[in-house]
């Protein structure tokens, strides 16, 4: 029992309430007074809304609104603990939390994603999405709760994050300032996928997602869901998932009543059904504020921030747009450790105190009180090999340039110099024997998040991982912006994913950290500075997956997200390719089948894969286009 209350602590509050410095709930009874409401949709369902208003009935404050998934009720008795910050809690602000439609205290049906129905007008009592729902909360909030002033703020982490983001179409014309955190942008490419592969280490987050309730509750409803994972979990997760089988086991064993769970198996393709959950395409003529943030070890939500930001600056230019990215895991910026670490690497401290006043305050300060604080920069961005803050005035930055990454006999990595064209690279990939995603042992986790800067050591000692990495540097060298994998491949078998890694080799002579634990040996670490897998079926469509032909020369071609790292002098960059990488994503078959959630055990075959010399990583600025990426723009762009 003790393992399921963690986890409900994980799923639930660490996704929406712990976050940031405390306000205690004496402040909030001394300063707010609190209030609960049924704000009527236009459909006439009724969203449950905690709404909180200072005591200061002298003045007008403007509104900050958060939707959420996991719980509105968590806010209640005064309880807002650490979300927002406590800089805007002090600073005076009416704070709203809501439950979405479908969930806890709220009515209606759940929708995962849900998809936006362009044109958003009042008066039709039938369509209704996200941003129809935030409309009328908003129209409500600014008629109904006194002492407003007209002016409504939103922000969210996470699946929150998602709200904000699906409030920006056609938006309510208080809405003055949003800033999606983590967002969301796109099942199929972040969260519960990347890039199409399935991110098997969300299997247990199913129970959460995957159930409707039946009527208003402030309890989560799914627990009995959660007990299969967690009531006697296991020590090791490789083990469990490997033991477990193909991913039509889950469905046997756990999902069978899943609702969610049942859509991505009847889905694994870029079909209607996920193109019509992408926000970004809806992301257009937006008219006011933007600041998106993201981690740049944000094992969850990477690609979210960064395509957000990129859809809204090249679609709206009449938003101030502004991105923020930070080394921190997922929504690592709403919480406040003292030493701002990931993993084992230390990137100095109070980073998240500073960008909770420094940065979150001064933006909603700006535009909803009128503060004449000085701007943000287009793009605020910590260097992760520096560990220092950037200032930008577009991202990708134009003023550092892009490098190229060749592959030379003997492991070797050349920049901006090719090598011998008809190298040929090979390693067996055998789905019996998955490379693990983490060099540590890990239980069965919601998601993983430490080993976005894990030591690659473990993966470059195996045989089926091609390992290149260059001398060490004489002079700094830093990567701003977008990389692509430009691979040509071959198999003997008929599908393979292609896991491609970017890595900094750490001098033999670099110190220790204090807060490491003794085995951890920092002279020598490859540090992940940024990884990405992509399911090889995908290169030409997203939509119409397609086999190899064994033993045929074929090009995989695709984008890991964006970087800004600069490699210091005696350091060293290293690039690692492998085609495993589990249980973080779930293993290819490498025998072609039409839905891998629906494979069979005597599916899955060793491959021996082949890479060619001519192969390049590009890295830095903006990169180009591949056949499957200018088919997700075409749809983006409608």
């Amino acid at each position: 029992m003790k393992h399921l209350i963690y986890l409900v602590f994980g799923l639930v509050f660490t996704l929406t309430t712990a976050f940031s410095q405390d306000v205690d709930s004496l402040y909030m009874v001394q300063h707010y007074d609190l209030k609960e409401y049924h704000i009527p949709m236009r459909d006439g369902v009724e969203l449950f809304t905690v709404v909180y208003t200072p005591k200061d009935k002298g003045s007008d404050f403007p509104i900050l609104m958060n939707r959420t998934c996991y719980n509105a009720s968590n806010y209640t008795n005064y309880k807002v603990s650490r979300y927002p910050s406590s800089y805007l809690v002090r600073d005076g602000y009416i704070l709203v939390y809501q439950d979405v439609r479908g969930r806890y205290m709220s009515d209606g049906t759940f929708d995962n994603m849900r998809p936006n129905i362009p044109g958003n007008d009042p008066k039709n009592k039938k369509d209704i999405d996200e941003s129809s729902d935030t409309w009328d909360t908003i129209d409500w909030l600014v008629k109904n709760i006194p002492n407003n002033n007209g002016k409504v703020g939103m922000y969210g982490v996470s699946y929150p994050g998602f709200y904000t983001a699906a409030a920006l179409p056609d938006a309510h014309p208080a809405l003055k300032a949003s800033s999606p955190q983590a967002p969301i942008s796109d099942f199929f490419f972040d969260d519960f996928h990347h890039q199409g592969a399935y991110l098997q280490s969300y299997t247990a987050a199913f129970a959460v997602f995957g159930y409707q309730k039946e009527g208003r509750t402030r309890k989560p409803w799914y627990m009995d869901k959660i007990k299969r994972f967690y009531e006697n979990p296991p020590a090791d997760g490789y083990d469990f998932h490997l033991d477990m089988g193909p991913l039509k086991k889950i469905t046997e064993n756990y999902h069978s009543d899943n609702f969610f769970w049942q859509q991505i198996v009847s889905h694994p393709n870029y079909d209607e059904f996920w193109q019509k959950r992408n926000i970004l395409p809806h992301l257009k003529d937006v008219d006011h504020a933007v600041m998106t943030v993201g981690g740049w070890f944000d094992a969850e939500d990477l690609y979210g921030p960064l395509n957000i930001y990129k859809r809204i600056e090249s679609s709206s230019p009449k938003a101030q747009n502004t991105i923020v990215m930070g080394p921190w895991d997922h929504g690592g910026w709403a919480r406040e450790r003292g030493k701002t670490t990931h993993n084992h690497i230390y990137f100095g401290d109070s980073i998240s105190t500073h960008y909770q006043k420094e940065v979150e305050r001064r933006f909603f300060n700006h535009h909803l009180k009128g503060t004449a604080e000085k701007p943000l920069p287009e793009a605020y961005m910590f260097d992760t090999g520096t560990k220092e803050w950037k200032s930008f005035q577009q991202w990708p930055p134009e003023s550092i340039a892009p490098v190229s990454l060749y592959f030379g006999e003997n492991g070797t990595l050349s920049l901006n110099t090719p090598q011998d064209e008809k190298a040929v690279f090979e390693y067996v990939s055998d789905p019996a024997k998955p490379v693990p995603y983490t060099s540590q042992t890990e239980g069965l986790t919601f998601t993983p998040r430490r080993f976005m800067s894990d030591d690659q050591r473990q993966a470059s000692r195996r045989p089926d991982v091609l390992t290149f990495v260059t001398p060490p540097l004489t002079d700094p060298k830093t990567i701003a912006g977008e990389i692509m994998a430009k691979l040509k491949v071959s198999m003997t078998g008929s599908d393979a994913d292609f896991i491609v890694k970017l890595i900094d080799v750490y001098p033999q002579d670099h110190p220790q950290y204090d807060h490491n634990p003794k085995n951890i040996v920092m002279g020598g670490y490859q540090q992940l500075v940024r990884s990405e897998v992509f399911r090889g079926r995908f290169r030409n469509s997203f939509e119409t997956p397609e086999p190899f032909v064994p033993g045929e020369i074929d090009d995989v071609n695709f984008r890991l997200q964006d970087v800004l790292h600069t490699f210091k002098e005696g350091h060293r960059i290293m690039i690692q390719i492998h085609s495993t990488w589990f249980p973080y994503i779930d293993r290819n078959p490498q025998k072609y089948v039409d839905n891998i959630y629906e494979a069979e055990a005597s599916d899955f075959i060793k491959s021996t894969i082949r890479v060619y010399g001519n192969s390049v990583i590009e890295a830095g600025g903006k990169v180009g286009e591949t056949p499957a990426i200018k088919e997700l723009e075409g749809y983006i762009k409608g």
